[in-house]
């Protein structure tokens, strides 16, 4: 009981000081707002990438094309904006087009598993990706879709970049909390065995399709919501956001990070976002460090960086504990000599 117990003490304290550091990033990076924006950056995509996760993951089906839904709702809000909508309803509409789209997806991709669904779920990202580049009269094509202003819920502005940051990471708070639970309930028990063992579960009674529909649901209205987080950090959406390039970042950080984790996705969007925006200045060639890196981590820690760091923890702590009794009983025969 005590092993647990310890054990819940302590995963206790480090979100404790990890939601502590969170919370006062702002304070001491005030003077450099670039980084308070590229924190915003990582948070907005950890949503998308733990939307993605819940398919790649818990339901094992992995997906090039939530780039594609991402972009739906940015357009969506975009749109709706420029139509004169205020921001409350542009966000709702937002979310109920993407969750229409996510259905259609859905439907389409479940039609089959593995490679198939893969390559349905690209097929459908590039789908978006070419009416957000041809229908030029609604998107306005590569000069894309501004945004005047961020909205200010409650009378707060979210202009300043620490005003979006802390919006940004109540979001996601909510979206981790969500996962945190999700994982944990009946549900993603199910889904779990729809991954693991879908004949078993259809023997047993489940309906695999349809926990696998409810399942792209959920992911593409996280999704969306990153989509909102996207297009209000930049005010600006344009074809590259629903590109096939995007939906393999994503897929990227969540490989990288750990599936089936919700600590990993957030680990692999930090490495994407940081090599990308601030590595990028340093390193002209950025894009083939990140390669690299990804080539390191799949052929070291091919279960990703946060399960293997973990793996590799415990097998040092375990070695460490077998040579310390070694290293104890070969002290006194040393002193008697």
């Amino acid at each position: 009981m005590s092993r647990p117990a310890s054990r819940i003490t302590s995963a206790a304290v480090v979100s404790a000081l990890l939601l502590a550091l969170l919370a006062t990033l702002p304070v001491w990076l005030g003077r450099h707002p670039y980084y308070v924006n590229i924190a915003s950056q990582i948070l907005l995509w950890s949503v998308a990438a733990l939307a993605l996760n819940i398919l790649v993951g818990y339901a094992g089906l992995v997906s090039l094309g939530h780039a594609g839904l991402l972009a739906v709702a940015g357009y969506a809000v975009g749109l709706l904006l420029q139509a004169g909508g205020g921001h409350l309803v542009a966000c709702l509409a937002a979310i109920g087009v993407t969750l229409a789209a996510s259905a259609v997806f859905a439907v389409l991709a479940l039609r089959s598993t593995g490679i198939g669904f893969l390559m349905i779920t690209l097929a459908l990202g590039q789908i978006v990706w070419g009416v957000a580049y041809r229908w030029a009269s609604l998107t306005n094509g590569d000069n894309g879709v501004t945004l005047a202003s961020r909205p200010a819920p409650m009378g707060l502005s979210l202009a300043g970049a620490g005003p979006f940051y802390y919006a940004t990471l109540v979001i996601f708070l909510v979206a981790l909390l969500s996962m945190w639970v999700l994982v944990r309930s009946p549900f993603g028990a199910s889904l779990a065995g729809t991954r693991d063992q879908p004949r078993r579960m259809t023997a047993l009674g489940f309906n695999v399709w349809l926990i696998r529909f409810v399942a792209f649901l959920i992911s593409g209205f996280w999704c969306g919501v990153s989509g909102l987080l996207y297009v209000y950090y930049h005010q600006f959406i344009a074809p590259p956001a629903a590109a096939l390039t995007a939906s393999a970042e994503i897929l990227l950080m969540v490989i990288s990070g750990g599936t089936a984790t919700l600590l990993g996705p957030i680990v692999g969007a930090a490495i994407v976002v940081i090599m990308k925006n601030v590595a990028s200045a340093y390193i002209e060639r950025w894009n083939l460090v990140l390669g690299l890196i990804f080539i390191l981590i799949i052929s070291f820690m091919p279960e990703g960086l946060v399960p293997g760091s973990v793996r590799l923890a415990r097998a040092g702590w375990a070695w460490a504990r077998a040579s310390l009794p070694i290293k104890s009983a070969r002290q006194p025969q040393e002193r008697t000599s």
